[in-house]
């Protein structure tokens, strides 16, 4: 019995875990060229996707690599005005550990046989058990396993169901070696998450374990469309700078010292989900985990919930390893329920940011009034 495994992301490779550490043969197809192919992106913020890490037996290692101190928050408003202020005991327990992407890929990756990806595989399309990839090879399969994320075409088999824009839209942009680089900076964003609400539009900065701040800014309630017309010139970065800085009106002259700071690479991103509660009838052959499942708003879930579907499908596979349909019905059902919330949850979140006042109702959600929840 064949599990082919399409997309090395982190739910992807827990999975391969979890069908390595119980005798299960799987192959992950990636269609990257290796693991050092491209960057991996900035930090996750692991909580409940621990419990898979502790099934694959993989927590010690997870725990070697996480950031305590990314646990630090300061939420601020644009005029300067610091809300919230939360530094992290070096001995706090890691609830809401943050991990680089590239580290948590690595640990997973190191535990798996080197034989286990099969990298520079583009999937294409699948039929009666054939998998085809874009180099015109081909593998069979007798469980196929979409893992490759936001724009899956592993989802085709099982639903018609796409992302959809909600309205916001990314600006990424980065400050390398800020210690040494802008150490005014570096001290301002501090260890961990930096956040500044206004009306409309946040800027969220992050510490990375590299030493490079990350800093998304947030623009709500804007069309598909809306970074052909920002006025935003993506081909020159100090231009780009420029007219990101104008698109913070009144704000602090800390906060835009910030974008003048960053780097060349300045990346626009759209942000897409997926339908909230989508299911799909079960296939005996055929399923689905991680934001090919259940793209969330990017609120903190999406990564545990990949990783706790590739252990729970993991799980479910050992359980019957001669019944792949009995698995899949088994795991999809359970996937429905627990992501459903998440995503409902999350939904919720993505609302309180799009408001108006979302410093203060930030405020309020991390600092409830005495006799509140």
């Amino acid at each position: 019995m064949t599990i082919a495994i399409v997309g090395a992301g982190p739910g992807g490779l827990t999975l391969a875990r979890m069908l390595h550490l119980n005798g299960i043969d799987a192959v992950v197809y990636e269609r990257d060229s290796s693991r050092d192919a491209r960057g991996q992106g900035g930090m996750l913020d692991i909580h409940s996707g621990q419990r898979a890490l502790r099934e694959a037996g993989l927590i010690d290692r997870f725990h070697a690599i996480a950031r305590g101190e990314g646990q630090d928050m300061r939420l601020l408003e644009p005029d300067g005005t610091l809300l919230l202020q939360e530094d992290t005991p070096d001995d706090a327990p890691l609830l809401r550990p943050e991990v680089d992407r590239a580290d948590l890929r690595d640990l997973l990756l190191d535990s798996l046989p080197e034989d286990a990806v099969l990298w520079g595989r583009t999937f294409e399309s699948a039929d009666d058990g054939v998998l085809h990839f874009a180099d015109g090879s081909s593998a069979t399969y007798d469980l196929l396993v979409g893992a490759d994320g936001a724009q899956s075409r592993v989802r085709t088999l099982l639903t018609d169901a796409r992302p959809v824009h909600i309205g916001q839209n990314v600006v990424e942009v980065s400050i390398a070696d800020i210690d040494r680089r802008h150490p005014d900076l570096a001290a301002m964003v501090g260890r961990g998450s930096y956040w500044v609400f206004g009306d409309g539009l946040s800027l969220a900065a992050q510490r990375n374990g590299d030493g490079c701040v990350r800093i998304g800014l947030n623009f709500y309630n804007t069309p598909e469309d809306w970074f052909a017309t920002s006025g935003i010139p993506f081909d020159d970065p100090a231009a780009a700078r420029a007219r990101l800085i104008d698109l913070l009106p009144g704000w602090d002259a800390r906060f835009t010292a910030l974008i003048a700071a960053c780097d060349d690479t300045i990346v626009p991103r759209s942000i897409t989900t997926l339908p909230l509660g989508l299911t799909w009838p079960s296939s005996p052959s055929v399923t689905l985990l991680g934001d090919a499942a259940h793209l969330m708003p990017p609120v903190g879930e999406g990564a545990n919930m990949a990783l706790l579907d590739g252990a729970l499908l993991g799980l479910a596979l050992a359980a019957h390893p001669d019944d792949f349909p009995t698995a899949v019905e088994e795991y999809e059902r359970e996937m429905f329920e627990r992501t459903g919330a998440a995503a409902r949850m999350s939904a919720q979140m993505q609302e309180l940011l799009n408001a108006p006042d979302a410093a203060q109702r930030l405020l309020a959600f991390f600092q409830p009034a005495p006799g509140t929840t």
